[in-house]
């Protein structure tokens, strides 16, 4: 069976009110969420009707489209997914969804090339690997880095929807310093990946700066349509990690040129790979390479400079020289105590 786009929309949005869990869905609420969707992404004005989202639950808890969704109706009102963790975005899509995706990826691969398309290419070829393989037609050709016990994934998805949209949102946030969550109203502005981990990038309604909120700190958040959107004035996002390594950053944070030597053994890593796309190299010789680097000093770059151990030294700035210094002291005080028994 063929799923037109507002009956995906709708399905999705239905999937999405019966995940959050803090609140209590009624045939009602439902109807006014999914006809809001219609309106925001579709346009539609003339809503929804009751007979239309009850077929669509019916068509749910089906196998017509493969969802056998457990939704339940708790105390005769309200509806519910008997499994927390169930989505209908975790089951298997079938057969002619495959076929059309292959259609996709294929079309897709005729842009490989251009350079408008340069930034794709390892997603096509991600995209087509895992329809492959999905279809046990092929082993796995290509592996990228992963990590499928991380939390929040799940997140990304609405939590684009709400910056492409411009949807305040309601986080429950528990940091890994905190005993406990706190609950706050932030405007979301951009999603980051750095080494495999997502960060939402935020401004607290009672706050005037941006703050790094980690995906897998997040517990819970939902949308406040009926909450004004504030823009972040005088920062192009675009822009604003240009000078960075990792995401953590000031909009007082200015970039700092970096000098680093490293030994001849490790220099091609550097120079295949290079550290940030400022890297300069300053100097080669038969012992190394000097290079410099333009950025925001950060525990993302002493992690960085820090993983190279000691075939990198830092020449300049003094302090983060000292940094590094002191954190290469402490590593060593590890290994001096005394050994366990």
């Amino acid at each position: 069976m063929s799923i037109n786009k507002l009956a995906l929309i709708r399905y999705k949005t239905i999937d999405e009110c019966l995940q959050n869990r803090r609140r209590k869905w009624t045939l009602e609420d439902i109807i006014e969420k999914v006809a809001a969707t219609l309106y925001e992404y579709e346009g539609i004005t003339s809503g929804v009707s009751k007979r239309t989202i009850q077929a669509d639950i019916q068509l749910m808890r089906s196998d017509k489209l493969g969802y056998n969704a457990p939704i339940i109706v708790n105390e005769r009102k309200y509806y519910a997914y008997s499994e927390s963790s169930y989505s209908i975005t975790k089951v298997p899509i079938n057969n002619n969804d495959i076929d059309k995706m292959k259609e996709i990826v294929g079309v897709l691969k005729q842009f490989n090339g251009f350079s408008y398309f340069d930034e794709m290419s390892d997603m096509i070829a991600k995209l087509e690997n895992n329809l492959y393989k999905s279809t046990q037609q092929s082993r796995n050709c290509i592996q990228f880095e992963s990590n499928t016990q991380l939390k929040g994934i799940h997140y990304i998805n609405p939590l684009y929807q709400a910056i492409l949209h411009k949807t305040p949102l309601l986080i429950e946030y528990k940091s890994f310093k905190a005993q406990k969550s706190q609950s706050g109203i932030y405007f979301p502005y951009l999603l980051k990946e750095y080494r495999n981990r997502w960060f939402l990038i935020v401004k607290p309604k009672k706050g005037t700066t941006l703050l790094n909120l980690a995906l897998d700190r997040i517990l819970e958040f939902q949308e406040l349509t009926k909450e004004t959107f504030i823009e972040y004035k005088g920062i192009d996002f675009d822009r604003y990690f240009e000078d960075l390594i990792g995401v953590t950053k000031s909009e007082r944070d200015r970039a700092q040129k970096v000098i680093l030597r490293i030994e001849k053994y490790h220099a091609p890593y550097i120079l295949t790979k290079p550290i940030h796309p400022s890297q300069q190299v300053l100097k080669e010789d038969d012992e190394g390479i000097t290079i410099r680097i333009d950025v925001v000093l950060n525990f993302e770059l002493e992690r960085e400079i820090l993983g190279f151990g000691h075939f990198m030294k830092v020449l300049s700035p003094r302090n983060l020289a000292n940094t590094i210094k002191n954190r290469l002291d402490s590593a060593v005080r590890q290994y001096q105590g005394k050994a366990p028994q």
